[in-house]
């Protein structure tokens, strides 16, 4: 029999924003695929409360995500109301006002099983109120700084409380975050550990050398063909650490150039760090990078550093894995769940000389890119979802 699923998501890709919340948009496609759950996924849009003729540039693309998109996965793009910088502590209820008339007419056309949220906040707040309004059970899901960020907010936390008392599970992407969730006192009895999935017909191992070939023949990316290449990926935001990826390299002899993937309100003030130290001709910023780009890039590199102040279990470490790359990261989240073993790479300090003595070790002592492949053999898509309907399966 199938179960039908609404899933709240304020991170979800749409129109404009087609890497956005990517990794959640596989999960629900694969839950989906399984053929027990039909998913819809409710994706609240946060708009300031303005004219679109005088909202601010970087709102465009999100005033002109559709309502509503069909598929394998029924996607809805609600508005609500959002003040940048003001409205953190009350956005579970603003999204929860804007979500639940939605979620009503859904259910009365065709009754739900189940409400989930894709992240502890605002998302899992907003998700109570609308099981409780649909009188269903809740499953609520943790990610990294939902938990480690919002978890420090005394408002956020007793909303968090509350939700978790409330649920009937909740998961998180690591062992790591399950612990910090119940030092938080979310019952730990409630929780689960639901690992991330991988893309395994796109993330693969190419040999390096035909890598690099491949990545540099593409327009607007120059990549070296000689010396070593570490790849850094993810946004242009303080959180990410780039800039102590970008002074590590200063430490590392002239032969080693990073490569920067991505794309943030951090780009100006990391390309004035460069030039700063020296580095411009060895820091290549490579902007946004299609996906199906990403990995030949990863399996051009000879390492991938990601310095992040806070992860759960970032789904970044594991596709540099299946593409053969060692990373380089600090000790937050699952870090050790990941680099379990030297052919991995190395966890290090969140420092400039930390992180370079780490990159120099792995590039004096370069693994297989098959070992490293090896580490990724347990996440695919498919496990995350058989793993992920035995847990909802449980509780409806």
């Amino acid at each position: 029999m199938t179960k039908r699923l609404l899933s709240l998501s304020t991170l979800y890709p749409a129109p404009g924003r087609p890497g956005f919340g990517r990794f959640v948009q596989r999960q629900m496609q694969a839950l989906a695929a399984r053929g027990d759950w039909q998913v819809t996924v409710i994706n609240p849009v946060g708009l300031p409360p303005l004219p679109k003729a005088i909202l601010p540039r970087r709102y465009a693309p999100l005033a002109a995500i559709p309502p509503q998109e069909t598929g394998a996965v029924e996607v809805h793009h609600p508005r609500f109301m959002l003040l940048p910088g003001l409205s953190g502590r009350y956005n579970p209820w603003l999204v929860a006002r804007a979500v639940l008339p939605l979620a009503r007419r859904l259910h009365a056309q065709a009754p739900f099983d189940l409400v989930d949220a894709q992240f502890f906040y605002p998302d899992g707040p907003a998700a109570a109120r609308v099981a409780q309004a649909l009188g269903l059970p809740l499953a609520i899901k943790a990610r990294g700084s939902d938990i480690h960020y919002w978890g420090d907010q005394p408002a956020a936390l007793a909303q968090m409380r509350k939700a978790a008392a409330q649920a009937d599970a909740l998961l998180a992407v690591s062992g790591a975050l399950a612990r910090d969730m119940a030092a938080l006192d979310l019952p730990e009895d409630k929780i689960a550990v639901h690992y991330t999935g991988l893309d395994r017909a796109r993330f693969q191992v190419l040999p390096r050398p035909a890598a690099r070939e491949l990545v540099s023949a593409r327009p607007g990316i120059d990549l070296p063909q000689q010396g070593h290449l570490l790849l850094s990926v993810g946004a242009l935001v303080p959180v990410k650490g780039t800039a102590l990826a970008i002074e590590a390299l200063g430490l590392l002899p002239a032969s080693v150039v990073l490569a920067i993937a991505g794309e943030g309100a951090e780009r100006a003030r990391l390309e004035a760090l460069a030039k700063r130290l020296g580095l411009s001709s060895r820091v290549c910023f490579l902007g946004a990078v299609g996906h199906e780009s990403l990995p030949a890039l990863l399996s051009a590199a000879d390492a991938m550093v990601l310095p992040s102040e806070r992860e759960g279990l970032a789904n970044a470490w594991i596709e540099a894995l299946a593409c053969g790359t060692p990373v380089v990261i600090p000790d937050i989240g699952g870090a050790r769940e990941v680099v379990d073993r030297p052919a991995v790479g190395r966890i290090a300090e969140r420092t400039p000389a930390a992180i370079a003595a780490a990159v120099q070790d792995l590039l004096a002592n370069p693994p297989a890119q098959a070992d490293v492949a090896q580490a990724a053999a347990r996440f695919s898509w498919e496990a995350n979802a058989d793993a992920l309907a035995g847990i909802y399966h449980a509780i409806t």
